[in-house]
This record gives structure tokens, sequence and C-alpha cells, in this order.
């Protein structure tokens, strides 16, 4: 198992910019994930880049023909050699072989100096390996990755993303820049492009299998990428106790996160998320939430179906009065007010078996019915 490296999917930033002058970093991100399973006819790769959180390049193996494409919201002026350059590389890399993520970065300080890079490979979903702050080591997630861990540290694969991430990146962006400077800048003029979206939340709970409780803090759908989840304890900050994932692209154009925190059964209402992002208008402060109890219909359930049944009586005990006074008819042929008062009593007994009025009270009326046929 071993994930050649390929330059056209790393992510990086600037270095040296030149002008205009920076005032924070500009990140250009690559996003490969390549999906496979028997519900897929064939394997499906996509390639996103974004650059300051604007998307502006994609590959997506499903297209007639497979190609890098432009879609950043400034005119295209690349050479059709370098869309081309571009295909190729990513047909090479779209293997049959893996269900994979791969995600890397590269950022500077304003000045332009280098400040650090990152490395992660995710496998089904799961973090997998990834590259350490030295940039020249490697971390195994999970045990099944050590043997790559070792043949990574055995080549000089490190080192070339060492490499590529502080160097080959700046020609790239830079290009990008120049093409959409005023966009990338967010001049005032172009700021109306990019409104914020404002962040879906909401919290989930899952028991655990040690009887525990996980409460995660969602956030869906915003923009800009930049965000912030925290969660409290009775006010106390547990940003040591808690599971975070990197600030992940949908791929529309806006960006998911969660935040997960183990809590002990029973103590869900002592803990509070907290969310800030430019969308919102102040910062959100939510807790998990219990289903609301349904509202209790027994009582109601009892007096309608006591009023049924002695409705019921009367209507019987009329008609059976009615009855014996036929002409013709012999007694025999008619049950008597003790037979319908067992059909009641049996009604009566049933209606714990339903969950409406409605139902309990349709059931009585057709034992009625029924019987008086």
């Amino acid at each position: 198992y071993r994930i050649p490296p390929h330059p056209a999917c790393l992510l990086f930033s600037i270095s040296h910019l030149p002008k205009p002058q920076l005032c924070s970093s500009h990140p250009l991100h690559y996003l490969q994930t390549l999906l496979t399973g028997p519900d897929l006819l064939e394997p499906q790769f996509i390639c996103a880049v974004y650059i300051n959180d604007i998307h502006i390049e994609i590959f997506n193996s499903r297209e007639e023909p497979p190609r890098m494409e432009h879609c950043a919201p400034w005119v295209d002026q690349q050479k059709a050699e370098y869309w081309e350059k571009e295909t190729e590389n990513m047909l090479r890399t779209w293997t049959e072989n893996h269900t994979l993520q791969i995600l890397m970065a590269c950022h500077v300080l304003p000045g332009g100096n280098f400040s650090h890079g990152q490395y992660e490979l995710l496998f089904n979903g799961h973090n997998y390996i990834a590259l350490n702050e030295d940039l020249r080591t490697w971390t195994a997630v999970v045990k099944a990755a050590e043997m790559v861990r070792k043949e990574w540290e055995t080549t000089s694969f490190a080192k070339y993303l060492k490499n590529y991430l502080q160097y080959e990146g700046v020609k790239l962006i830079l290009r990008q820049l120049d093409y959409g400077k005023e966009i990338m800048l967010r001049t005032p003029e172009f700021s109306n492009l990019f409104p914020s979206d404002t962040p879906k939340i909401h919290v989930t709970r899952k028991v655990r299998a040690d009887g525990k409780i996980t409460l995660r803090c969602w956030a869906l759908d915003f923009y800009p990428a930049e965000i912030t989840l925290t969660w409290q304890r009775d006010g106390s900050n547990q940003t040591l106790d808690m599971d975070v994932i990197e600030t992940r692209p949908v791929g529309d154009g806006t960006f998911q996160k969660w935040a997960a925190v183990v809590v002990p059964s029973g103590e869900e209402q002592r803990y509070t998320c907290h969310v800030d992002h430019e969308g919102l208008p102040e910062p959100i402060t939510l807790r998990w939430e219990p289903p609301q109890p349904s509202v209790p219909i027994m009582p109601i359930v009892t007096g309608l179906v006591l009023g049924a049944v002695l409705v019921g009586a009367v209507v019987t005990f009329l008609i059976w009065k009615r009855r014996t006074k036929g002409k013709e008819r012999a007694g025999s042929e008619f049950k008597s007010p003790w037979e319908y008062q067992v059909q009641l009593r049996v009604c009566l007994s049933h209606e714990s078996k339903f969950s409406s009025t409605q139902l309990l009270i349709q059931s009585c009326a057709d034992v009625l019915t029924l019987t008086l046929l």
C-alpha cells in the first residue's frame, strides 16, 4: 500500500509576494476524494482546489471527458497547455485500488515567510496517517498505517513534500493571486460577491459502549471557513477534552465542522456548545435538547371511552326494547342486553392497545355495529 507523491493535489500558500502587501496569509488547498464500492459502477475521483476558501478548480472523473476545469469567479487566463497537464496529472492520480482522502496545506506569515505545512491521509473517512510539524516524520493514527509510516520514513517522500510545500507552490499561487487579486484580497468593490453564510447548528447525542454519552456539536453549510466551536461544562471550557475535526469543504462553496465531548450519562444538560462565526450577529450557545414527551392522553381516552360506553348502552337498550316488541320475530333471534354489555366490556378492556382516542372510539363503535346487525 503506497500513495505516490502527486504535486498537482497538494495544499500550500504564498511566500515572497511582491504586490499587494499582505495583511494575512492566503492558503491554497487541494482536496482529493476517491470513492469506490459495490453500488458504484466505477470509482469516482474528485479533486477540488480552493484559494482563500474560494473554489477555483475542479476535476471530476464522472464528467465526459474527465478534465481539470476552471471554476473561479474570474475569467480563465490559463493557457491550454496548463489544463492539459493538470488533467493528465489527475488521470494519473486516479486509482481503483483505494478509497481515500488526502488533505495537504501550507501557511505563511504575513511577511511571506513559510509558517507551517500539513499532510493528512484519511481512509474510509477516518484519519489514517499524518505528517508531523517537523515535515520529516510521520504519525500512524491507526495500527494498520504502521507499515505505510515505516515505508514513507525510509523514502524521501516527506522531504519531497517539504520542498514542494515551501517552494514549488509559490508559482501557482502567485499566478492565481495575480488573476484574481481583487477578489482574493477582498477589496471593498468585490466584498458583496461572497456574503457570509450562517452556519446551521445542532447538537446530537449518542450512547457509547461504556455507558457514557457523546455530545457532538455540528456546524453545517457556513462560509467563510473560519469558525469557533467550544464546549463548556457549567461555564468552564472543556477544550482539552474535546474531539474537533478540521474545517472541511462540502463542495458547494460552504464548509462543515463538528466538536464532540464525552460526558457522564445524566449530566448532558450541564454542557453547552458555543459557536462564533462571521455570519452570526452574535455568538450562539446551545445544548442538547431531549425529545419532548408526548402529551398524556389516557385521561382523555378514558373519559371518551366511558362516554361512548354509556351512549352505546343506552342505544343498545332502546334497540333491544324496540325489537322485543316485534310482531313476527321470536325473542330468541336477538341478543340480550347482557350480551351487549359483554361486547362493551371487551371493547373497554382493549383500550390500552390503541394509541389514539379516535381509533379506540371507532373500534368500540365497530363492535356495537357488528353486534346489532
